[in-house]
């Protein structure tokens, strides 16, 4: 049973990966407070949001220079102002950036260390905390990029190396060059792909795993009916899962994790987000909201207990497969990140 309304939990730290990154062992995804979910958020609401995650005890905040593109960062920056900076961990991304107004990936050293350093300046601080690849540019090998995040490394500017939606292969060639604590990656109860090789590749080496949209982009806290709230410019209007022909047959999957969620006393989204934290220790999802009463929502799942007939009950109803693709086509994803080997790139 969750925590009762008003019951103040206070979020636990965990320790990511094997280099001596502690967080929170629940994250704020912060990318809907300024991009890509419709119009930016109030500021002052956003910030408001952010010092409540705070005082409940949520440390690690997840940001990306293209969402924005930048204003989040800044968002972010000045939120964790005035030595909250010190008692927080910050992460944030790179790799994806716009070009005569189109999104490139790109890996190359000298656009790695220039977004290093405008992230640097517009979160205010000396170091980040986690430093990740967004996407993999799959025309330099893997060797290339992480040889410059190691060099910022050395020199203080980042303290850790993440990686997300890399494949099994890219994560070991990056992992050989230089340790890497964590990856990002979209995992929940409709997103199960990566339990075939990305997960068991991160746990055998020690990586740590950071779980985005484990809410399924918010569909398991309102189902089917997420469509109809939907802001103009929010992308998920376009994403295949949510399309008229495969929601009416992935509501069935939220109605059946709603009636868990009832015998359970929590709330579907509650259930689901539990269901990820008991997937393992070294697990930390990022769930993103802009609003505090869905923050509480989301750490009073914490307070979920799931007995082994629970995940059992809902291993089988998420095995019974979800309708429609992750994100449409033509977008880069760990699907397709292999890079071309080192030996290729140097004879060439």
């Amino acid at each position: 049973m969750a925590a009762a309304a008003g019951e103040e939990v206070k979020v636990p730290r965990i320790k990511l990966g094997s280099q001596g990154l502690e967080v929170s062992a629940q994250g704020l995804g912060c990318m809907g407070m300024s991009a890509f979910y419709g119009p930016p958020k109030p500021e002052p609401d956003m910030i408001k949001l952010i010092h409540y995650a705070i005082d409940r005890g949520i440390t690690h905040f997840d940001t990306a220079e293209m969402y924005g593109p930048y204003t989040n960062e800044i968002l972010v920056g000045k939120a964790l102002k005035g030595g909250i900076q010190e008692k927080v961990e910050i992460a944030t991304k790179f790799g994806v950036r716009f070009v005569d107004g189109k999104r490139e990936v790109c890996g190359d050293p000298a656009y790695v260390r220039a977004a290093c350093e405008g992230s640097l300046k517009r979160l205010g601080v000396d170091c980040i905390d986690l430093y990740y690849q967004h996407r993999i540019d799959t025309r330099l090998p893997i060797e290339i990029t992480i040889g410059e995040l190691k060099k910022l490394v050395e020199e203080g500017k980042i303290k850790y190396i993440g990686l997300s939606e890399a494949s099994a292969s890219t994560i070991r060639r990056a992992h050989a060059v230089h340790p890497i604590t964590a990856v990002q990656l979209e995992w929940s109860l409709w997103t199960r792909d990566v339990e075939e090789e990305i997960i068991p590749t991160c746990r055998e080496l020690g990586i740590g795993i950071v779980a985005y949209s484990p809410l399924g982009r918010g569909f398991f806290s309102s189902g089917a009916k997420l469509m109809e709230n939907l802001a103009d410019g929010d992308f998920r209007k376009f994403l295949p899962r949510l399309q008229p022909e495969n929601v009416e047959h992935n509501k069935s999957l939220f109605e059946r994790v709603n009636d868990i969620a009832s015998r359970k006393g929590c709330t579907p989204s509650q259930l689901a987000l539990a269901w990820v934290h008991h997937q393992g220790s070294d697990v930390c999802p990022i769930p993103g909201t802009t609003k505090i009463e869905n923050l509480k929502e989301n750490i009073g799942a914490l307070s979920v207990k799931l007995l082994a007939e629970d995940l059992a009950e809902l291993e089988c109803l998420a095995s019974s497969g979800v309708k429609g693709d992750r994100y449409g086509s033509g977008t880069a994803t760990w699907q397709n990140s292999d890079t071309p080997p080192l030996s290729t790139w140097k004879s060439a």
